[in-house]
């Protein structure tokens, strides 16, 4: 039907508090204590927990490291070597009637030097939180590989060099050729690449904080740390930081404002330290069957911690949500019937205490609230007769302004009927 209304949607109760009454009555005086505790308890746990939803969320915008292993493996091979073609003699120098194409390279002797690597993972690491792994490259920002032999016998590159930049396509590893059948000793510089950028600390700051190396915020951290360990924070001017014998030499001053301390750490800050790593290639003995491993600790995305954090902050999920609102629904209607049986159980004793006093002060209550409805008896609009027979009534607090008005509008009534107006 086109007149028909849409139902009306039901109130929700929300409030879960008892009244008064209850809670000052002796017969119920423990169960409604216990009742106001559990109350006080669920807002505290409240807003502990939104207060931590929100410093996850806070934490989940900001980079969450962790340290990794990197294992990197260095392996060479060999080819075209005379102990590979069953000659006794070592030299470089091919029979006549070998099969050598220098063009080609095909039987010429030379090796092959190979940089592998891969993230350990941690261990009793769950399924779920394993992410794909990432290639070697992507944690080298730059390196040097330098090669140390003669370069007048082979001046085909003894120094080799990788950046980041120049490689646009993740790689697995890297593999050097050269031609040549001496012991070759190779240097292998590693810069690495690392989100937070990691910094070493000068001397004087590594006294301080006792870290060589970390990120820009753990090192500021850990200066703040200090500060409010050896209570250096001036007592009235709270902005104001003192510097005691140890960070006088980074303030480079007795106290400095505490909007200065990220510029005066900067200074103490210097690139870390390269990975070296050595190894010696001998192509006239046959390739060692293991590759020498070296393990390198490196910061990382921690992926596993943020995917806990980030379920801590949507734990509540739907159902979970449903399942609250519902309960709190039942509490507040629990609630509300509780002070509706009260009500109905202090009408009940106030009748059988006196029925007959109580009975008269009921009709009293209830031809008083009739005749207001329908503002005709003995009363005028309001006001009772018998109300009006006492002089108290009249020193109530709203008589004077009930008169002001009446004053104020028969002037206005007086002044309308008034000529020429």
């Amino acid at each position: 039907m086109d007149g028909q209304k849409p139902p009306m949607k039901k109130r929700k109760l929300t409030d879960k508090n008892l009244p008064s009454t209850i809670l000052s009555s002796p017969t119920h005086s423990v169960d409604s204590q216990m009742y106001q505790d559990l109350v006080q308890m669920e807002r505290r746990l409240d807003w502990t927990m939104t207060r931590k939803r929100a410093e996850v969320q806070d934490a989940l915008s900001r980079t969450i490291t962790t340290t990794r292993t990197l294992r990197i493996f260095l392996s060479h091979t060999v080819s075209g070597q005379a102990w590979q073609q069953g000659e006794t003699s070592a030299s470089a120098t091919p029979a006549p009637d070998g099969n050598v194409n220098p063009e080609t390279g095909e039987g010429v002797p030379a090796w092959q030097f190979k940089i592998e690597g891969r993230l350990l993972e941690p261990p009793n690491q769950r399924a779920k939180d394993r992410v794909p792994p990432r290639k070697l490259s992507t944690f080298i920002k730059s390196m040097v590989v330098e090669l140390d032999r003669d370069p007048a016998q082979y001046p085909d590159g003894n120094i080799v060099e990788f950046s980041r930049s120049s490689a646009p396509n993740p790689l697995d590893g890297f593999t050097i050729r050269r031609r040549g059948d001496t012991l070759t000793k190779i240097r292998v510089v590693i810069h690495l690449e690392q989100q937070p950028e990691v910094y070493k600390v000068t001397p004087e700051l590594l006294s301080v904080i006792g870290v060589k190396e970390e990120t820009r915020v753990g090192i500021q951290q850990a200066v703040w740390n200090y500060i409010k360990l050896e209570n250096l924070q001036d007592k009235v001017d709270r902005k104001m930081i003192h510097a005691d014998a140890k960070l006088k030499p980074i303030f480079g001053q007795d106290s400095i404002p505490f909007m200065e301390i990220p510029h005066r750490i900067n200074r103490q800050l210097l690139p870390p330290d390269p990975i070296i790593l050595y190894y010696t290639l001998n192509p006239s003995h046959a390739p060692p069957e293991k590759p020498q491993a070296y393990d390198v600790e490196v910061k990382v995305d921690d992926v596993a911690m943020r995917a806990r954090m980030n379920h801590a902050a949507v734990a509540v999920t739907q159902d979970t949500a449903k399942e609250l609102a519902r309960m709190d629904d039942e509490i507040a209607t629990l609630t509300q019937s509780l002070t509706q049986s009260h009500l109905k159980a202090t009408f009940l004793n106030s009748f059988a205490s006196d029925p007959q006093a109580f009975i008269q002060n009921w009709l009293e209550s209830q031809s008083r609230d009739l005749e207001t409805i329908l503002a005709n008896g003995q009363s005028e609009g309001a006001l009772r007769m018998d109300d009006l027979r006492r002089s108290e009534y009249f020193k109530l607090p709203w008589v004077e302004e009930a008169v002001a008005i009446q004053e104020g509008m028969r002037k206005v009534a007086q002044a309308a009927r008034a000529p020429g107006t």
